[in-house]
């Protein structure tokens, strides 16, 4: 979460800063000295008895900075945090993994050269981090390893057709499959993998796949290609359903390829937010959380104030 130029790595803290506001004011006002007589007692003579000693401070004072203190704990805890100007240098731990249908029924579908523009854009959203191609049908192949060479990848993208995978059939799970055995090979911390298809053969083995990336800290995009043209007699008709499912499976976002913004939106996110989002805000974010608790502790220190 950003605010006010900073990332909060734990914004959740948040939710507690209402509750402490709310009893911090409470405190001040029932600690008032002698409750409601300091309304009703003339004010001269209030005066008076206060200077002759007979009438003794309350603790508002103490409960203020109590609050002030609870307050600045909370913002601590939050995390505010700036990135590191290093953290380029970690871009290769953060990679994307594009998945494309190659089956028969996106072929068939007319939509072939459309899906091809929409995985160029999300390989353009990854700026200068590696982008790998795995293709699948009947089975799953790495069509171009993690690169950073855009101008290779593009090639093999406008390159593919139906006859590219030879296998037929449509096993999602294969491509996702393979697209984290890549992953993990290349040790990367934070990951994007994008399913780009029109949902046939999505079941509970791609499911159980999806939340395998998720639960390796990496996200899954779908992308929705549906069909321009009339399918074949008994070709599966385009469904975006299961792909909506295989998104929340993998903790990821869904969208069309014709309105793909929401994933190269995701994709785009700087290296920093994607190695916190996974776990690893340290590596990518300077913590300001412990200086602020240094503040906080100031008003603490009235607290230990001698009376008079």
């Amino acid at each position: 979460m950003t605010l006010a130029g900073l990332t909060l790595l734990r914004p959740w803290w948040l939710a507690a800063l209402p509750v402490v506001v709310a009893l911090a004011l409470y405190a001040v006002r029932r600690a008032a000295p002698l409750g409601d007589w300091g309304r009703e007692v003339d004010p001269a003579l209030m005066d008076y008895l206060s200077r002759s000693g007979a009438v003794l401070g309350g603790r508002r004072g103490a409960n203020l900075a109590a609050g002030l203190c609870a307050g600045g704990l909370v913002l601590a805890l939050s995390g505010p945090a700036v990135e590191r100007r290093d953290t380029g240098s970690f871009r290769n731990l953060d990679e994307t993994i594009l998945v494309l249908d190659l089956s028969r029924s996106v072929a068939e579908g007319g939509n072939l050269q459309a899906m091809r523009e929409a995985a160029a854009a999300v390989a353009e959203a990854a700026g200068t981090r590696p982008v790998a191609l795995v293709v699948y049908a009947g089975d799953a192949y790495l069509a171009v390893s993690p690169t950073t060479d855009r101008d290779s990848l593009g090639t093999t993208l406008f390159a593919l057709d139906a006859d590219t995978v030879p296998d037929r059939g449509s096993h999602p799970e294969r491509g996702i499959a393979l697209a984290a055995r890549t992953l993990a090979e290349s040790g990367v911390i934070a990951a994007d993998v994008v399913l780009i298809s029109d949902g046939d053969g999505i079941g509970e083995a791609a499911l159980r796949e999806a939340a395998a990336i998720r639960a390796r800290g990496w996200r899954l995009d779908t992308l929705f290609v549906p069909a321009t043209k009339p399918l074949p007699p008994g070709a599966p008709k385009p469904d975006p359903g299961p792909l909506q499912r295989l998104a929340a499976a993998g903790g990821g976002t869904s969208a069309t390829i014709t309105t793909a913004d929401p994933v190269i939106a995701q994709v785009s996110a700087p290296t920093a937010q994607h190695l916190a989002a996974g776990g690893y805000g340290v590596v990518a974010f300077a913590d300001l959380g412990r200086w602020l608790l240094a503040l906080a502790a100031l008003p603490a220190l009235l607290l230990f104030r001698r009376s008079a």
